[in-house]
């Protein structure tokens, strides 16, 4: 589905989220703003304990306590309810963590059809999507096979098709390499970034791996709750 470049996917207004930690208060999100227009893939870089999966925790709308606005595809989820934001983060979302993630007694083929059925298409339309992503990672050899026969790359490609699988707006990654040796993750960032762009998906990627943050389209860094650009 190819989005119009310019129009925003997702925007962040003053995104707060803090923590009680052994009864001291623990602001790790302090008023970040973000706008990602459709077909921009951003870097989130930052190291480890800077904040990166809590933001993408937000973005993704997979817990509360945030304060300040989530707006996703034009709708302000900070408002919603439970069940209207976990159909916008099904209609609109695509997810890509660090490990695969695969049910381990399904095909490779099936991980890919499994979400296309949840979100209420056919299983003949599901099958036909899932082979077009398969076969554009280069996995038109392993359809049939499960994940513990798959290498790591491969099972993260997997990953990578299962996430866009129903055309998201906005892909989020968490890590989406950092599983893998420098080589096969070099090769499976490729794929990732040519199938996104190709999609017309917007997406946020975070790393803390300045090498490959260079290669999206731009680059923020979380840094004391804030986010920088460059």
């Amino acid at each position: 589905m190819n989005r119009a470049r310019g129009e925003a996917v997702v925007e962040l207004r003053a995104l707060t989220r803090s923590f009680e930690q052994g009864g001291q208060r623990l602001d790790v999100l302090r008023g970040v703003d973000l706008a990602i227009p459709a077909g921009e893939i951003v870097a989130l870089l930052g190291p480890s304990g800077s904040g990166k999966s809590t933001l993408l925790q937000a973005v993704g709308l997979l817990e509360g306590g945030f304060g300040g606005q989530i707006i996703i595809a034009g709708s302000d989820a900070s408002a919603m309810s439970g069940d209207a934001r976990t159909q916008l983060r099904r209609d609109h979302l695509g997810f890509v963590y660090q490990f695969h993630h695969l049910l381990p007694d399904f095909t490779a083929l099936e991980n890919v059809i499994l979400p296309q059925l949840i979100a209420g298409r056919s299983r003949s339309e599901a099958e036909v999507r899932g082979r077009e992503l398969l076969t554009s990672l280069g996995l038109e050899q392993r359809l049939g096979h499960r994940p513990s026969q798959l290498s790591g790359g491969e099972q993260q490609r997997v990953a990578v098709a299962r996430g866009l699988a129903n055309r998201p707006a906005l892909v989020l990654a968490d890590e989406p390499t950092g599983n893998l040796d420098e080589a096969t993750a070099d090769r499976v960032l490729a794929q990732f970034l040519q199938l996104v762009r190709g999609e017309g998906s917007a997406a946020l990627v975070a790393t803390h791996n300045e090498r490959l943050a260079l290669r999206m389209d731009r680059v923020v860094r979380l840094h004391n709750g804030l986010l920088e650009q460059g």
